[in-house]
């Protein structure tokens, strides 16, 4: 493109006007209006970008600080689409709740496809306006910091909706339905609700549940599913409502046999279905990791539906207590197709130390292994006693380990 041009030539401003409008999108707002000053060429190229990147000078900042120079901006911009809209800030007062919502209303009138929404103080979650998003035009929204009310979580008017991920904000909704969308991450939400929020998904293609706080979500079935990564606890461990009040003394669950547990007592009508596993059947790709004392992998598997298309299993050493390794046993048994099983045995704080891989010592193929599974790995940090006994156990069914 530059070939032939004499030095000393502007070759950035003699690119085309839709590739500036591009380049410029990627600029904070504050920085691609000051383009304007660069040459008579760039006079107006600010107005008609296919983005804006509204943050504060280093990346966050005030609301306060932004409200005035946006507002300007958005009056004095050509009415073109636009593709992507970021909005991060870490500082807001009340009053400025109704120009955030002002900024996105006008994001999703100007049918922006990729929306982004970052408040980065999360210990106080920035509120919304409550109404729902509608749009024909919105593929992609990512929300973080954030208080969500179910009105706003009713997205049965964006159909082109495919990737939603909510990160580090409060869920104040009994249901999140979802028509159309295919890629969904919830990390480090929680809900001060006193039920369990309904996820609607039917057309899912990919899950990830990574650390929710408060009551698990309970899923409805995922048909299309393929991938799904399910944590439940970790660093959120102590503020779950779903861990046995006396596994921590004991080392086994109540199961509800005791009154003092509330939390395995608790029934929103779930406890005769499954929360989890059963919306999740027709994955083929599997990671499942639980914090101990969780109560919810546990009470599903007293329903476990067969993973008839599972091939690929990752589980944390949650799945793997003795003597009898009962929730090992009974997911694997319920996976007729598996080729590849993972264990690892090891926390998020310490990396992946030892590697096993294992494989048959002999023809004999117990019931437990499905017929299909070619590859063990067992993942840890140390072979300590408890790993020896997972060990011990895999070697009951004709297993046997090598370091790798």
């Amino acid at each position: 493109m530059f070939d032939g041009m004499p030095p000393g030539v502007d070759r950035i401003g003699a690119l085309p006007d839709g590739v500036l409008h591009y380049l410029l999108s990627f600029l904070p707002v504050q920085e691609t209006v000051r383009t304007c000053v660069l040459a008579q060429r760039w006079r107006h190229l600010w107005k008609s970008t296919t983005g804006l990147c509204i943050v504060g000078a280093k990346g966050a900042g005030s609301v306060r600080d932004l409200r005035k120079f946006v507002d300007h901006l958005l009056i004095l911009r050509e009415r073109t689409d636009l593709d992507t809209v970021h909005i991060g800030f870490s500082k807001f007062r009340e009053e400025d709740v109704p120009f955030v919502n002002l900024w996105i209303r006008f994001a999703v009138q100007s049918k922006v496809s990729v929306l982004s929404v970052i408040h980065t103080n999360v210990n106080q979650p920035f509120h919304l306006d409550g109404l729902p998003l509608a749009s024909w035009y919105l593929k992609t929204l990512v929300i973080h910091g954030v208080l969500l009310h179910g009105t706003f979580l009713d997205f049965s008017s964006c159909p082109a909706l495919e990737y939603l991920k909510i990160s580090s904000c409060v869920i104040h909704a009994s249901k999140i339905g979802f028509r159309s969308l295919q890629h969904l991450r919830i990390f480090r939400c929680r809900s001060f609700l006193d039920h369990r929020i309904r996820v609607s998904a039917p057309c899912l293609v990919s899950l990830k549940l990574d650390g929710f706080s408060g009551r698990t979500p309970l899923l409805e079935r995922m048909p299309l599913l393929e991938t799904a990564f399910l944590n439940l606890g970790a660093s959120l461990h102590d503020t779950s409502d779903d861990i046995c009040l006396h596994y921590s003394r004991s080392g086994v669950f109540c199961g509800a046999n005791d009154v003092s547990c509330a939390n395995c007592l608790y029934d929103d009508g779930s406890t005769n279905s499954s929360v989890l596993l059963g919306a999740i059947y027709n994955a083929e790709h599997l990671e499942l990791i639980s914090s101990s004392g969780m109560i919810i992998f546990t009470r599903d598997l007293k329903r476990c539906p067969t993973f008839n298309n599972l091939r690929n299993l990752l589980l944390n050493d949650y799945w793997c207590v003795g003597p009898d390794f009962s929730a090992l046993t009974c997911i694997l048994k319920h996976s007729p197709v598996l080729e590849k099983l993972t264990l690892q045995l090891v926390s998020e704080e310490l990396r992946t130390n030892v590697e096993m891989k294992g494989s048959y010592s002999s023809t004999e193929r117990s019931t437990v292994i499905p017929q299909h599974l070619k590859i063990v790995h067992v993942k840890c940090y140390v072979v300590d006693e408890k790993v020896a006994e997972v060990l011990k156990f895999l070697c009951t069914l004709n297993l046997r380990f090598c370091f790798v």
